[in-house]
């Protein structure tokens, strides 16, 4: 038998659109699962089940009302949870602080305003890390986020509370953030797909600065084409945004529906970070994923040299100045994390003259290396250099030794954020303990049609939508 969340996002929108299924009958199979489920995985920050029925309601007397539902928004009556970085009027919004414990949204972001427009119906607020800064998603406002797969080891982060929350049947797909691989670093650890899109793709606004283009939001997804369909929604400019992607020819979703033809793909396992020792189940997933590469059809070379260990001082100089960006009363320093306070105390203590070197430094590097990179359609490295980290393992220990360790567990994905290129996780391996291990396919500046197209092709041949943890059936 069937049940609810066993189908995908696409899936359910056509349901509701035919009148199989509503929208009321939609979130209270979730909000249902929340309950029992949620208190394992951390998902969810705060559920907003009042609400979520409010909004389930008025969707189904618009499917009743309406002539032809079929002209209905692409989401109608779907449940869509957002990250608890992003503003949502009304809506408690903790930035995963305990500093803002009981803030109250007072605007919508832009990507919330689409994602209502698109008919989305809101379940709650996902887990994230204090101001979304590390890897992993432990704050002191929630239980840990963890992983469907394994309930010892880490949903990842920054967007680890929306990867648990798909990946345990929580959501059928999910709205998240990516500024040094906050999407398809929790994808990687909960067997999912996540896209993070070219910089310029999706605003940031209208709060959210985009000063140094590192940060984006970006669907994850159980499949290519739920993952298309919602970066299709939100892919909308905005007035104000600082960065503007090139225009996409069609839409995401009709790419998930294009053979891709026979791309020229180069690969690259070395770590940008100094040092990195890549895991053995790491190495098994980016072979694997080569062979099957091969095995369509694809030419797959070895990456050129590139800019990547010269880089990382400058990228934590970058991150510590983010840091800073939130304010925080002086009176309320005391409870932020002790990686917060160290990060900040880093960017309080640089310069401007030093930020903008670091800056230039960046695009001196990315002037190099865009003439090798663009000779390709497509680059794949493992998404990380390790499996899913245990609970506690990066957030346990002392400022210093926890930042080195994120470091070394996630040495790939970065380097997309600073060149701005779009970068997908997929999700073609898990470990004999059943574990997931993601691999990353990387593109041109507003290639992502190309790599859904080739992520589509990869579902195809190695599918994974019925690889489903043991409490999916919960």
């Amino acid at each position: 038998m069937t049940n609810t969340h066993d189908l995908t996002a696409h899936a359910l929108a056509a349901a509701v659109r035919v009148r199989d299924l509503s929208p009321v009958e939609i979130v209270d199979h979730y909000l249902e699962r929340i309950e029992r489920v949620n208190p394992q995985v951390g998902a969810y920050i705060t559920v907003t089940a009042e609400l979520a029925r409010e909004q389930a309601v008025r969707a189904e007397k618009l499917v009743m009302d309406t002539a032809d539902p079929a002209t209905l928004p692409p989401f109608h009556g779907v449940p869509i949870p957002v990250k608890d970085l992003n503003m949502v009027n009304g809506v408690r919004v903790t930035l995963g602080s305990e500093v803002f414990a009981d803030l109250t949204g007072f605007a919508d972001d832009n990507v919330v305003v689409l994602l209502r427009q698109a008919g989305s119906v809101l379940l709650g607020k996902t887990s994230t890390p204090e101001f979304g800064l590390p890897c992993y998603t432990e704050n002191a406002v929630a239980p840990p986020a963890r992983t469907p797969w394994d309930l010892s080891r880490s949903a990842g982060g920054s967007s680890g509370g929306a990867a648990a929350a798909v990946a345990a049947g929580l959501a059928p797909i999910a709205q998240g953030s990516d500024g040094g691989g906050s999407i398809r670093i929790p994808s990687s650890a909960c067997g999912l797909f996540g896209i993070k899109p070219t910089r310029g793709r999706v605003s940031q606004g209208p709060i959210v600065p985009d000063l140094f283009g590192l940060a984006t939001n970006g669907p994850i997804a159980r499949t290519v084409r739920d993952a298309a369909m919602l970066l299709d929604v939100m892919a909308v400019p905005m007035p104000g945004d600082l960065y503007r992607a090139p225009e996409a020819e069609g839409t995401f979703l009709g790419y998930a529906d294009r053979p891709p033809g026979r791309l020229k793909i180069a690969r690259s396992i070395e770590p940008a970070v100094p040092g990195v020792e890549v895991h053995p189940d790491c190495v098994a997933a980016y072979e694997a994923a080569t062979a099957l590469l091969v095995e369509l059809g694809h030419e797959v070379v070895e990456l050129p040299a590139v800019p990547g260990p010269d880089l990382v001082p400058h990228f934590e100089l970058l991150w510590g100045v983010i840091a800073t960006l939130t304010p925080v009363p002086p009176e309320s320093e005391h409870l932020l994390q002790p990686l917060t306070r160290w990060l900040r105390e880093r960017g309080n203590a640089t310069s401007a003259p030093d930020l903008f070197r670091a800056h230039a430094q960046l695009q001196a590097a990315l002037r190099v290396a865009f003439p090798i990179m663009d000779e390709y359609d497509a680059i794949l490295h493992p998404t990380l250099a390790q499996p899913p980290a245990p609970i506690g393992y990066f957030h346990d220990q002392e400022p210093a030794e926890n930042f080195e360790r994120q470091k070394h567990f996630t040495p790939f994905c970065a380097l997309y954020n600073v060149s701005g290129q779009p970068a997908v996780n997929v999700p073609l391996h898990w470990t004999n303990d059943g574990v997931p291990i993601g691999v990353m396919l990387a593109g041109r500046l507003g290639g992502e049609g190309t790599l859904i197209s080739l992520a589509a092709q990869l579902e195809e041949a190695h599918p994974w939508i019925d690889r489903k943890p043991a409490l999916w059936e919960a």
